[in-house]
């Protein structure tokens, strides 16, 4: 049975988009079919981490979406372009990049049921291990529905007071909707903190495991989205905390 995986934030600038990246590339290597779909359509970018220009998208969710064209039809395999030995598949379904189609989104939306239709399909037809979800930060009736279908919710959240009060918003609705597995990640922490009292501090506050604790990285900072980080830097302490995640996410 494959597991569907949201990554999600309260606020944007989270780093969600990155992790779900780097947790994709090892899964991956460790020979898992995993699907990313970029499920941010009214600002989409994931692609841009797996070296893929916006003019290089053929079609897109959007395709699906509005024009029936069969969703497995938009997913390109990417699994070359990681640069790792894994044996498993990569495949991105992007959303579209362009100006019309991304003010389509912000006017009259999208049929929220037909994407988690057409997630399900994924699976199948892609005969996917594990299919994560890069979602729109906050919360909305995609992101719900998206909620709703997975087995696990990782949540992103940086150490600062808005994003932990949106963070507190997020758990309670995951629970809520019952949500069978969720934890959080908290990215981008300051080096002089220490992780353990960050982690304990979040775990208190939520009631919610802490898969990982990341520090902000210089190295992250220059690559600037220019490729995978796990795969450029696999002796890097944030490459472990990466590994963690995926690990987590495999337990059952």
């Amino acid at each position: 049975m494959a597991t569907i995986l949201s990554m999600h934030s309260f606020r944007g600038g989270t780093g969600k988009s990155n992790t779900t990246a780097n947790v994709a590339a090892i899964l991956v290597e460790s020979g898992k079919r995993v699907g990313v779909i970029d499920a941010d359509i009214q600002s989409p970018g994931i692609h841009v981490l797996f070296g893929l220009a916006g003019e290089e998208i053929g079609r897109s969710l959007n395709d699906y979406l509005w024009d029936g064209v069969p969703i497995e039809d938009t997913a390109l395999d990417v699994t070359h372009r990681l640069g790792t030995n894994g044996i498993g598949k990569l495949y991105l379904i992007p959303s579209s990049v362009r100006p019309g189609a991304i003010t389509r989104v912000l006017r009259d939306g999208y049929d929220a049921e037909r994407l988690t239709v057409g997630l399900r399909r994924l699976v199948d037809e892609l005969e996917l291990d594990v299919l994560v979800i890069d979602t729109h930060p906050g919360l909305n009736e995609e992101t719900l529905l998206s909620l709703v279908i997975s087995n696990v919710l990782i949540v992103i959240l940086r150490p600062d007071q808005q994003d932990y009060e949106g963070t507190g918003i997020t758990v309670k609705i995951a629970q809520g909707l019952q949500v069978p597995r969720m934890m959080l990640v908290v990215n981008k922490a300051p080096t002089d903190i220490d992780p353990d009292a960050i982690r304990q501090k979040v775990e208190s506050a939520y009631g919610c495991d802490v898969a990982a604790v990341i520090p902000h990285s210089d190295e992250m900072m220059g690559l600037a989205s220019g490729g995978i980080f796990v795969t450029k830097f696999p002796n890097h302490s944030l490459t472990s905390s990466y590994h963690a995640i995926a690990s987590r996410v495999l337990q059952d």
